[in-house]
């Protein structure tokens, strides 16, 4: 992050005399998304590739993005969990990677597709400035944008990169458009002429002021978590589920959901995304207000375990992955947040589909249902499985690839989550045993 020198004291004094933040103000995350940082994977479990092989069953959501921009504006399209009658954005910029100038950040409420409503582009600041850069492995949060935002808004946000920049930071899934045209167009009110796209670009949340009552759930996982096998666009991952959910309940409409999947995500080995061991602090204890993470990981731990061809130190054993969210259990305690655990969804029907990978997921969600560990339990596989095949997903919200819930098994699976577990024992601080 750097402001110009000559601003410096300035910004300083302001801050200390005139924020516009106040030391009592209280903010959740309305919205937010990991930033894997990486290539886009391969679709998941898909069968070998070769001139015989089958075609896959459930064609890629992921859009191929631009390796770099020059002189050009993208806008981003996010939908809001809580409203609120501000908010700020925070941006992300990759270790390792080059400085990002942003030279200007706008914001204003959807009209769908590349449009904005009139009347509601607002300019974002940073410290006051409108330029903005983010040095390798910065972030920054934004000034509050005085802008009304009302719960599941959908919210286009614009940036303009005025140098040759590498796409080095980057959620490759949206399932939102992102448009992208040339020259400093981000308080346009339309993009006809932009290029598509579907990922997100350095921009890592967005945040609300709260009511007393509030906090933000986190929803950490894999594709599943994701959205994989969802409609683009229309808000079907179970967590934007979850807070279409939240808001039809006046005692949680205040609460903010957002969806941390990584497609390809594990439990304790980079991938698709650092490991969930190594970005918990980042994409859960780092996020303004977080309350509860729901946690639904493991799948990839195991079928990289057992799919054939794959080098032996990428397989793992049951007692290694129930290790490795224990310690994530332990590290959200330490922070007051509380830890609803998900079971691992059944996978009958995978090429490489095994009794021992079956094991494995059997003795993983075992532990996540008896251990005592978790402040709640929310039973993903009991929604599901089929009833006449346990080990199989539903048929109707079978895709074709067995693993990844369609609409209907997404809003199954937000079904399946009490919303009483939010409402009981508001204080700060977890039962002794947890």
């Amino acid at each position: 992050m750097h402001f110009p020198r000559s601003a410096a004291v300035f910004i300083l004094l302001a801050a200390a005399f005139s924020s516009p933040v106040s030391a009592q103000d209280r903010w959740i995350e309305s919205w937010g998304t990991p930033l894997p940082l990486a290539p886009a994977p391969p679709p998941p479990f898909e069968a070998p590739s070769g001139e015989d092989a089958p075609p896959p069953p459930v064609p890629s959501p992921f859009e191929p993005y631009p390796a770099s921009f020059d002189n050009q504006t993208i806008r981003m399209i996010v939908r809001t969990s809580a409203g609120g009658d501000r908010f700020r954005l925070e941006f992300a910029n990759a270790q390792g990677g080059e400085a990002v100038t942003l030279a200007s950040v706008h914001a204003a409420l959807s009209a769908g597709g590349s449009a904005l409503v009139p009347g509601t582009s607002r300019k974002v600041t940073f410290g006051g400035e409108d330029e903005l850069i983010l040095h390798p492995g910065a972030k920054a949060v934004s000034d509050p944008v005085e802008l009304a935002l009302p719960a599941l808004a959908e919210v286009a946000i614009s940036i303009h990169l005025p140098h040759t920049t590498t796409a080095n930071t980057v959620d490759p899934l949206a399932l939102m458009p992102t448009y992208v045209v040339d020259g400093d167009r981000a308080a346009a009110e339309r993009m006809d002429d932009a290029q598509i796209t579907g990922s997100y670009f350095w921009l890592k949340g967005l945040s609300v002021p709260a009511r007393q009552d509030a906090a933000t759930i986190v929803a950490l996982g894999d594709s599943i978590t994701e959205g994989y096998a969802t409609t683009a666009g229309a808000h079907a991952s179970w967590p934007a589920l979850l807070a279409e959910r939240l808001q039809k309940d006046p005692e949680l409409s205040g609460w903010g959901v957002v969806n941390a999947g990584i497609s390809g995500n594990r439990v304790l080995r980079t991938g698709a995304g650092d490991a969930a061991i190594a970005r918990f602090g980042d994409d859960v204890i780092g996020r303004p207000g977080v309350k509860w993470v729901i946690i639904l990981e493991g799948i990839n731990d195991i079928n990289m375990s057992i799919m054939p061809g794959m080098a032996e130190s990428q397989a793992t054993t049951a007692e290694e992955i129930i290790a490795g969210l224990d310690q994530l259990v332990a590290r959200a305690h330490l922070h007051g947040i509380k830890v609803a655990g998900g079971t691992i969804l059944p996978t009958r029907g995978l090429p490489f589909y095994s009794a021992e990978g079956e094991a494995m997921r059997r003795t993983v969600n075992d532990w996540i249902r008896n251990s005592g560990r978790f402040d709640a339990v929310i039973d993903f596989d009991a929604a599901t499985r089929d009833r006449d095949d346990p080990l199989r997903l539903l048929p109707e919200i079978d895709p074709g690839d067995h693993v990844h819930p369609n609409d209907r098994g997404n809003m199954l699976m937000a079904n399946a989550i009490d919303l009483g577990i939010f409402k009981l024992d508001q204080q700060d601080g977890i039962a002794p045993g947890n």
